[in-house]
């Protein structure tokens, strides 16, 4: 077992404390043999970024995340979301995780994902469906809802070569895995001047294999954040006992004025504040 309780995990990334990355048990459970949340495909998306776009910053790429891509779905005016939606100005290519749930109104209401990629540049959307062509709608929407957006029209792909899995859960693993292959072998990886075939057919999608890499990369963050951790708070706690050790005199003489404040009766004064003084100095003694 990757955690042992309900808690989530904070997945600290070495590009500083404030910068992480939230997923919970019940989004690594699901990484063992179960159809991925969306927060788990959220994660991989964040992690790409991180760490392989970040190496390629003249590159105009959007991965979209899967919230976003279903609220661009489900807006009958998709202009009214442009403050909530990235700039789209400058980006060449956007990813959209599809999900079939029929309306926000149901919790989960989903059953299947699949992948689109949008290549403005070019102005076509690519469609990747491992149980094609369960998706085929809704990607048909999302494309419709970008021409919009974008006020550029999109020819839509059905591309019927794309991987099939082999059973009812691994759909989320193949839109990962296709990501990740499309954005660093295709997108990332081409000359500019080149022409680049979007196609994935031929194309090994090991869903078992991808399961265990992102449960892996999760479990190296976990012990990153743990190694953070254990650092980190031993230094805080030596920090405040080093100040109130230096400020022991100033810290008592405000309380004793406090107290002179909140209380007429000068023994019984007296007595609370010896009893603040001996918990303040046993505190500070730890």
């Amino acid at each position: 077992m990757l955690v042992n309780t309900e808690q989530e995990f904070n997945l600290a990334y070495k590009y500083g404390a404030d910068e992480r990355l939230s997923v919970t048990k019940e989004d690594v459970d699901t990484l063992k043999n179960d159809w991925l949340t969306d927060n788990t495909i959220a994660f991989w998306e964040e992690y790409l970024e991180r760490e392989e776009l970040c190496k390629h910053p003249s590159s105009h790429i959007v991965l979209l995340r899967p919230s976003m891509a279903f609220m661009l779905m489900q807006t009958p005016d998709p202009l009214t979301l442009k403050e909530a939606l990235p700039n789209f100005s400058q980006t060449t290519h956007i990813f959209l995780p599809i999900n079939d749930a029929p309306s926000v109104t149901v919790a989960e209401g989903g059953s299947h994902w699949s992948l689109l990629l949008v290549s403005i540049i070019d102005g076509v959307a690519f469609h990747y469906d491992s149980l094609t062509p369960s998706n085929y709608n809704e990607a048909k929407l999302a494309t419709d809802k970008l021409t919009i957006l974008l006020g550029k029209s999109l020819r839509f792909m059905n591309l019927k070569d794309s991987p099939q899995q082999e059973n009812s859960s691994d759909c989320g693993i193949f839109v990962c895995i296709q990501m990740r292959h499309l954005l660093l072998k295709k997108l990332l990886s081409a000359n500019s001047r080149e022409k680049v075939s979007m196609s994935m057919s031929g194309k090994l999608v090991d869903a078992s294999g991808g399961r265990k890499e992102i449960l892996k990369t999760i479990e190296g963050f976990r012990k990153e954040g743990q190694k953070r951790r254990s650092f980190v708070f031993p230094f805080i706690l030596y920090f405040l006992q080093s100040f109130m050790k230096a400020n022991t005199h100033l810290i008592i003489d405000k309380m004793n004025h406090t107290l002179h404040l909140l209380f007429q009766n000068s023994r019984e004064t007296r007595e609370i504040h010896q009893e603040l003084i001996e918990y303040l100095y046993a505190k500070i003694n730890l």
